[in-house]
């Protein structure tokens, strides 16, 4: 792993190393170079707040997170060892890392910076709810992302469960394609804990994180298939799927929430309804772009099951999404454990801070 040098501005070798893919070693001095004295905030997730830079030397833009963790000194073996893995983590789909830092005063990771921001951005914060992406767009976006996780799943060196999917953390490059963040950080900034609770403030975001995870079980790489099922609803209804509720499943604007009113409809054969929703703001018309949407909802009604052995595997989701497997709705509403509106309400209460990844 490089290293760059203890001076105010990057080596040119450290320079290299970054075009190289090798994540280099930054120091706090020239953390604070690249981003002007961290002028520009992108926003805040779970692990801390990411700054807009450039690396010197280099036209490359980063975002620079400053991770928020009282790890000491006697933790370094364990940091270097986590960005390690991070660093040999290689998929198109997967937000790169160009380094880190390491230092007793700051300890921060520093990615690419995605140009288009964060899917959270496009379906919840534009005008127009979302609707200016097409489902073709929101399809591929859906496609790249459980790549991604399927990757972090099945095909790295050892498995990485993310344990936050939501739209906050998947960002888009310039051609809108999604680019998952934040991988490898649950490990990264509490290795000591074997599982966490949503109550203890630990994994995963309310209205995104499995049953187990609030229920104090447990976690599994399961957990990561719920949280991609729950972003999957999202993306079909192009709105937040816990926003909707109260005592009576509706908001103010009358509207349901929304992964139960999906079941509802598919279990009435009422899928025009669902179609119509996904389809607003895009071109798709006709058979194929109501195909879409129905394996999607399947997917996502599967995804979300209440016991992590009825979920799929990630690589059994991509085959359903791109029509490799067949698949069709479960026989059985996900949502029968939610036998009362204030528990609904308790378990999908999101907050919604995002991460890195430009807005503009």
């Amino acid at each position: 792993m490089a290293t760059a040098g203890k001076n105010s501005s990057i080596s040119s070798y450290g320079a290299v190393d970054v075009v190289k893919n090798r994540p280099v070693r930054f120091s706090s001095i020239q953390l604070q170079e690249f981003t002007n004295n961290y002028a520009d905030k992108l926003g805040a997730g779970g692990f801390g707040v990411v700054y807009r830079g450039q690396i010197q030397y280099t036209t490359q833009p980063v975002a620079v997170k400053v991770l928020d963790t009282d790890m000491g000194r006697r933790a370094e073996e364990q940091f270097m060892a986590e960005i390690g893995t991070i660093g040999r983590t290689s998929h198109v789909n997967l937000v790169r890392l160009y380094g880190f830092c390491f230092d007793a005063e700051l300890k921060a990771l520093v990615y690419e910076l995605m140009p288009n921001g964060s899917l959270d951005h496009h379906l919840f914060h534009s005008d127009g709810d979302g609707d200016h992406l097409s489902l073709e767009q929101l399809y591929e976006v859906a496609v790249g992302t459980a790549k991604a996780i399927r990757y972090l799943h099945d095909e790295c060196e050892r498995r990485i469960i993310h344990y936050d999917i939501k739209p906050g953390n998947v960002l888009l490059d310039e051609s809108f394609r999604p680019k998952v963040a934040d991988f490898g950080l649950a490990r990264l900034c509490e290795r000591e804990r074997t599982h966490m609770t949503i109550t203890g403030g630990g994994r995963g975001t309310p209205g995104y994180a499995a049953p187990e995870l609030w229920m104090g079980a447990p976690a599994t790489h399961k957990c990561d298939v719920y949280s991609y099922g729950m972003l999957l609803f999202e993306i079909l209804g192009r709105r937040r799927n816990y926003a909707a509720v109260a005592a009576d499943e509706t908001d103010s604007g009358g509207e349901p929430w929304y992964p139960r009113w999906v079941w509802q409809r598919m279990e009435l054969g009422e899928t025009e309804a669902v179609a119509a929703r996904a389809l607003a703001g895009g071109k798709e018309e006709g058979k194929e772009g109501r195909k879409k949407v129905e394996r999607m909802c399947a997917v996502a009604l599967w995804g979300v099951q209440y016991r992590p052995d009825d979920r799929p595997s990630m690589s059994g989701v991509v085959r359903m999404l791109e029509g490799d497997e067949d698949v069709a709705a479960p026989a059985v509403s996900p949502f029968v454990h939610l036998d009362s509106d204030q528990l609904v309400s308790q378990t999908f209460t999101a907050d919604t801070t995002t991460t890195f990844g430009s807005t503009t």
